[in-house]
């Protein structure tokens, strides 16, 4: 099966701002923040409720997101492009961010390796995606995240 480009992005943080990152089992030294791919016929928030229950283990419904309403076009690495179907070479990626009290978190292992929570300077500065540094230095520089219309 291939994957759908298109995706969400979850930055989990704290009411102090720290985030949540998740190291990739396949990428070893790759930090990130809650990611996947919607499954046919989901709507993007129900794909970030989905994707932050099986990558953390953490339990909220589309209400506790915060939707940012901001969608970023990038162009997918290489490595990763054989996922897609022939030709694609883009996947836009929906933002949200969910505020959570600092706690532990249970991993994927098959996606993720390590977690950790960071100060959202840190956290932005770990991250190997554009788009997922860009939006938690969003979070940190304002003085509320985003917030819904």
């Amino acid at each position: 099966m291939t994957k759908n480009p298109v995706s969400v992005l979850v930055v989990v943080h704290t009411p102090a701002r720290d985030v949540l990152l998740l190291e990739r089992a396949s990428y070893p030294g790759f930090w990130q923040s809650v990611t996947g791919s919607l499954e046919i016929g989901e709507q993007p928030a129900q794909a970030a409720v989905r994707e932050v229950a099986e990558e953390t283990g953490i339990a909220c419904t589309a209400a506790d997101l915060c939707d940012w309403r901001l969608s970023n076009r990038f162009e997918i690495f290489p490595q990763w492009r054989a996922r897609y179907a022939e030709g694609v070479t883009h996947n836009v990626e929906h933002v949200f961010s969910l505020c959570v009290p600092r706690q532990s978190v249970a991993i994927a292992p098959d996606e993720h390796i390590n977690w950790r929570w960071r100060p959202w300077r840190e956290a932005a500065a770990s991250c190997f995606s554009w788009t997922n540094r860009d939006a938690i230095l969003m979070l940190g520089q304002n003085a509320q995240p985003p917030m819904q219309p």
